[in-house]
């Protein structure tokens, strides 16, 4: 028993012995964290590193961690300042300053397949941080960097919450291919395409495309890097000629979890109505006119019928953290955006989830995996691209006679015959139509570091998009076929692209003048896209929606279709090299071997080398102690890129099946069918003067696209098809871009930074000797097959190719050059400057901010004053204003012609923010800022539509459009209020 107890005894001293020991080998440690002007940083996290121990600092910027190793090393990092490792060795306290992360040479910027900093880049490349975006109402990330970048433009299609936008870097390149850049989101190239089926409804037309990058949150985003020239994008071969966009998600960071909060909500109106008649001027114009008829007795604002003020609200959430070997963030959001148009809406779920782990000793092995899913419900208005005599919502409701009223005594709506006027409060009541979208895209990379020079890499991802659209149009409207009838349509779409590709990385500084970096590459990609749509007409009852009943009408009255395409497939070997002498001279070679099942099987694959190189020439000797320049370097890059993206299969010979087991050619085989491309020079000068508080770049670009991708009609006798032939032909793109950013007041309380961009474009097809290629149609009463754009030789592309207008005759008829017998080459779309102006001031603790852009150089068609608002409606329609007392005759036929192009030159304030820093608040809340957004404020213009800033679809046969407005979604002006704040 004795022995027993003593036994125990000596455990329990042995155990208080080691653990005293195993105490004293650990220290309390603690310190101050502050900026580098000495403020201190609330917040900040302190990790230590290899452990999953850590703090933050308290709203003095104090921290204390109780019991550390005594050789341990400390993280300190906050958000939007460098992260600094501090040793604790020999010390018990260390007090930290953290420098400000900013867009210096040092930053990182995420190029194909890698990283490089920004003072070892070869070729034009842009990068945008979060904190340089657009603030308010963003749908898509495109609309992040408007007017940021020099040489890149972004136009939305449309006004409608989530609609597709045109993004055009350096200009037009292709006539039938695909002209925007290619989306690269954490290393996954993207599709390009949407999963939304389309419908083209009882006359109505075709709705605009929704924007295939709907399903990222932009609060999720990190930075976005845009790549220019053909150095820069010859690393992603047949799919880097128009440009590449990076999208760098967030990523957690080590240290203490962190949840960072967002929330923001405000309201939209139309940014500016189309000047037409009110009931007092109608009936003043039916005097003038000496008309009798077309006075109803009422009063009514068709177009005010069918808006509305737009209530938006943005929720997102993100929780972060991690130690050395394991970080993670994820994230969910929440954006409910009501449009300007009664019945139209988007509402948007994310969710993300993303982490990097590392294993073994020397964390050799790791890997990486990012999962974003996201679900978009878009609810939709009959406003469309092509819309002929009936016309889509926005062209009935500002035709709707003002002396008219739009309900009945009873409240009921206030329905004419079929064939004329349609009410367009009836129609947004009689019209439903909801586009749901379902996307997930994953990712995920292993790898193995061999040394510290020499690492494997692999990555497998899938891209998942389903779309469902239900829409039905109620039997109550006066539309021909739909009237007494009611349509519905069901649509069912799914897109699936799978990518695996494997890298081998070395990096080594071979000697004290010599870095050598080099890449290594093979990358496989699959494209599938296929669909279902249904479709009826005639319901015996509206108690049910008629999407659901499909079934209940005549089997005569019911239509479907399918569709499947080929299957395509892109296999690549790649390839680059980075040499670095001195930090003063580089080099940098890459070359992509691309084969795709798209071309003929004697062209399948292509090869796209290209150069750079660059002069630090500030880090030369006799540079060395300049007070002007601490930056100054010049750059050279030539490269070939190429253009895939036309139809899968349009090499080969395709049969279309129809009703009763029919079959037709639709498509010739042409086995020699090849890759567009892109030959591009490059030279830039970068610099920096006054202690870098100026810096800027200048690049000139000339590029050269030959071996044009073209679908024409088979030549007779053959069937009724297309034959994908490459068009003789150069389209040549060349123009100067500068960019500048200034800090004008640098001091403690007060700084304001300055930031202009400016690019000058010039774009010609040559050596064109083909057929004619029309394009560009024009919609609506009385133009039926009419277009207004040419593709010719010596001019750019879709210059406008119409009638010119000379004014009128003394009977009120429009007189024509050569009696309108002639169609004249008069100007183009394509602006020949673009501008872009950022401004930052920040006082305190508030900071004030704004963004605009403009575009000057070109002309738009206005089809809505054409078509829709023409003399000859008055009697029974409405009119523009502007033609009251202009000497028109109503009889004067409506016709094409230089009449509707207007100057198109504007001004767009796009953006301006306020916002107030609080700090922390008590000991939960750190970081709390209070804002206020406003959105498209004004906009200087002689232009007399919705918005000069406008590019309806009016594609003629796949051959593209540009410049054209057709009654389109009206811009919205916006206001928003937000909070954030961290946890």
């Amino acid at each position: 028993m004795t022995k027993s107890r003593l036994l125990r005894l000596f455990i329990a001293v042995f155990a208080v012995l080691v653990q005293s020991v195993a105490f004293a080998q650990n220290k309390s440690f603690t310190g101050k964290v502050t900026d580098e002007k000495g403020a201190p940083i609330p917040g900040a996290t302190i990790a230590v590193k290899g452990t999953k121990s850590g703090t933050a600092t308290d709203p003095e910027g104090n921290y204390k961690l109780a019991s550390i190793p005594a050789n341990a090393t400390l993280v300190i990092s906050f958000v939007g300042y460098k992260t600094q490792e501090v040793s604790t060795a020999g010390k018990t306290s260390a007090n930290i300053t953290l420098q400000p992360e900013s867009s210096t040479l040092s930053d990182v910027v995420v190029v194909g397949y890698g990283t490089t900093r920004k003072k070892d880049l070869t070729g034009a490349v842009a990068s945008i941080k979060a904190a340089e975006f657009n603030r308010g109402i963003t749908t898509a990330p495109d609309q992040l960097i408007q007017g940021k970048v020099s040489g890149l433009m972004i136009l939305n299609n449309s006004g409608a919450p989530g609609a597709a936008t045109t993004v055009r870097i350096r200009g037009l390149s292709s006539v039938r291919s695909g002209n925007q850049p290619l989306y690269v989101i954490d290393g996954v190239p993207l599709d390009g395409r949407v999963a939304r089926p389309g419908v083209n409804a009882a006359g109505l037309g075709q709705t605009p495309d929704a924007n295939p990058m709907n399903f990222i949150n932009s609060l999720d985003i990190a930075s976005m890097d845009v790549l220019k020239d053909a150095s820069a994008t010859a690393i992603y071969g047949s799919r880097g000629s128009n440009g590449v966009i990076m999208i760098n998600t967030k990523k957690g960071s080590a240290g203490i979890a962190r949840v960072d909060a967002n929330y923001s909500a405000g309201f939209s109106n139309i940014m500016k109505k189309l000047e037409v008649l009110n009931a007092d001027e109608y009936r003043s114009a039916l005097k003038e006119y000496n008309l009798t008829s077309g006075d109803y007795g009422s009063s009514s604002d068709g177009m005010g019928s069918i808006l509305r003020t737009g209530v938006s609200q943005n929720f997102h959430v993100a929780l972060s953290g991690g130690n050395e070997t394991g970080r993670y963030r994820a994230s969910f959001g929440y954006q409910d955006q009501q449009g300007i148009i009664r019945k139209t809406g988007l509402k948007k779920i994310t969710a993300t989830l993303n982490g990097q782990n590392t294993f073994l000793a020397k964390n050799q092995l790791g890997v990486d995996y990012n999962i974003m899913a996201a679900q978009t419900l878009e609810t939709l208005a009959p406003i469309s691209n092509d819309a002929g005599f009936t016309g889509s919502l926005i062209g009935q409701a500002l035709q709707w006679n003002p002396t008219m009223a739009l309900r009945k005594a009873d409240g009921s709506f206030n329905l004419l015959g079929a064939g004329s006027s349609i009410n367009p409060l009836a129609m947004s009541k009689a019209y439903d139509d909801n586009a749901n979208i379902t996307y997930i895209l994953g990712s995920v990379s292993p790898y193995f570091k061999f040394n510290d020079n020499l690492e494997l890499r692999a990555m497998y991802s899938l891209n998942h998009q389903v779309g469902i659209r239900k829409t039905q149009i109620a039997s109550f409207i006066n539309i021909a076929g739909v009237q007494d009838l009611g349509q519905a349509y069901y649509g069912n779409t799914e897109l699936n692209t799978q990518l695996f590709n494997t890298t081998l990385t070395y990096q080594k500084q071979l000697t004290k003048a010599f870095n050598l970096k080099g890449l290594l590459g093979y990358e496989y990609q699959e494209f599938n896209y296929e669909g279902v749509n249904l479709g009826a007409l005639g319901f015996p009852t509206y108690a049910i929606d008629y999407v659901h009943q499909l079934q209940s009408p005549a089997q005569a009255n019911t239509f479907m279709s399918s569709f499947k395409n080929p299957t395509s497939e892109l296999q690549s070997y790649f390839a680059r090299a980075e040499l670095n002498f001195y930090d003063k001279y580089l080099l940098n070679a890459t070359v992509r071997v691309d084969g795709s099942s798209k071309f003929g099987s004697s062209n399948q694959y292509g090869t796209f080398p290209s150069f750079a190189a660059k002069w630090n020439i500030n880090n030369e000797e006799f540079m060395k102690g300049s007070k002007l320049f601490q930056t100054l370097a010049l750059r050279v890059g030539y490269g070939i890129t190429g253009n895939q993206e036309f139809p899968a299969g349009a090499s080969q010979e395709q049969y279309g099946l129809g009703a009763g087991g029919g079959s037709g050619l639709t498509n010739v085989a042409n086995p020699n069918l090849k890759w567009e491309s892109s030959k591009q020079f490059n030279g830039g000068i970068d610099f920096g003067i006054l202690d870098n508080r100026i810096t800027g770049t200048v690049d000139y670009f000339y590029k050269n696209t030959t071996n044009l991708l073209f679908s024409f009609p088979a030549i007779q006798p053959a069937p009724a098809s297309s034959y994908w032939i490459n068009m003789p032909g150069n389209v040549l793109n060349r123009g100067l871009e500068y960019s500048v950013r200034g800090e004008i007041i640098r001091k403690k309380d007060l700084t304001w930074a300055l930031g202009i961009n400016g690019t000058f474009l010039r774009n010609e097809l040559k050596n064109y000797d083909g057929p004619p290629v029309l394009t560009g149609s024009i919609s609506g009463q009385g133009v039926s097959g009419a277009t207004s754009q040419r593709l010719a030789n010596g001019y750019s592309l879709n210059t406008f190719y119409v009638r010119k207008f000379e004014g009128f005759d003394d009977k009120g008829q429009a007189t024509y050059a050569d009696g309108g017998n002639t169609l004249y080459y008069l100007t183009n779309p394509n602006p020949k400057t673009m501008l872009g102006i950022n401004s930052q001031v920040m006082y305190r603790k508030f900071t004030f901010a704004f963004s605009s852009h403009g575009a000057f150089g070109y002309q738009v068609y206005n089809n809505t004053a054409n078509t829709v608002l023409p003399i000859g409606n008055l009697g029974s329609r409405n009119i523009a204003k502007s033609l009251l007392g202009n000497g028109e005759s109503l009889a004067n036929p409506i016709t094409v012609s230089s009449r509707y192009l207007e100057n198109g030159n504007f001004l767009k304030l796009d953006n301006v923010t306020l916002s107030y820093t609080f700090g922390d608040v008590g000991r939960v809340f750190k970081n709390a800022t209070i804002s206020v957004t406003g959105q498209n404020l004004f906009v200087i213009t002689k232009y007399t539509g919705f918005d000069p800033e406008v590019n309806t679809d009016k594609s003629v046969n796949g051959v593209t459009s540009f410049g054209i407005e057709y009654s389109p979604y009206p811009t919205a002006r916006s206001v928003m209020f937000g909070l954030s704040f961290s946890l």
